[in-house]
């Protein structure tokens, strides 16, 4: 029986295409997480007119999603797993995290500057939703009866698919990025490269993606799941 031979370059870009529909989902199943978590505590206070909610919605995801991208960017992969070693998505920890913080005070700003909300207001939501969201992102990775997150396909998105190259090349099909950095970091890995290399090649994954979302090009996508 003929089997006609696939050229390497559309697999590629098959492979392309199935990354960049991963992604979307990716993204729209964040949209949700936060639209539901605003629904439930946030969007009540802003005395927005309702049209406008979708795009606080979609300025959150925005924020979350740009905000680990850019710590995964800077080489802050490990800022990264600690926030989702918080397993009970404690509020207080969050907190006291220095990339939380970054991501509340970059959506008070939007809050201000878009939606002309005072800056007491603004805070306020912020402060409230940012880590709502973090903390329902966090439960729902750890949970093993919900497979809607986890963490690898989160870094797969945010790294344009470098972490789970690293993840084939170093503990197969069955494992996993937190398994790999746990025995090196334990001293129990030496399959080559070590972890700055596994840093430094998802820093850059993540540095590419930012060049292709550039412009807005990322909320762009985000604020379309709102229509």
């Amino acid at each position: 029986m003929y089997l006609p031979t696939i050229p390497f370059q559309i697999l590629c870009v098959y492979s392309y295409h199935l990354f960049i529909n991963k992604k979307i989902v990716m993204l729209k199943e964040i949209f949700d997480l936060v639209r539901s978590t605003a629904e439930e505590s946030v969007l009540n206070k802003t005395q927005l007119p309702a049209e406008q909610n979708e795009a606080v919605v979609a300025e959150a995801t925005n924020t979350v999603a740009s905000g680990l991208r850019n710590m995964v960017a800077g080489g802050g992969v490990q800022n990264i797993l600690d926030i989702f070693g918080n397993k009970g998505g404690n509020k207080k920890s969050l907190l006291s995290n220095p990339l939380v913080l970054m991501m509340i005070g970059h959506f008070a700003g939007k809050l201000i500057s878009k939606y002309k909300m005072n800056s007491n207001q603004a805070n306020n939501i912020a402060g409230d939703l940012i880590p709502g969201v973090l903390g329902n992102l966090i439960n729902k990775t750890n949970d093993p009866n919900d497979s809607q997150f986890s963490l690898d396909e989160i870094l797969a998105s945010i790294t344009g698919g470098q972490s789970k190259q690293i993840v084939q090349e170093k503990a197969g099909p069955d494992g996993g990025l937190m398994d790999i950095i746990g025995q090196m970091t334990s001293g129990g890995q030496s399959n080559g490269g070590g972890l700055m290399d596994i840093i430094g090649r998802m820093a850059t994954g993540a540095q590419q993606q930012q060049e292709r979302n550039g412009g807005g090009g990322l909320l762009d996508l985000i604020k379309g799941f709102a229509k």
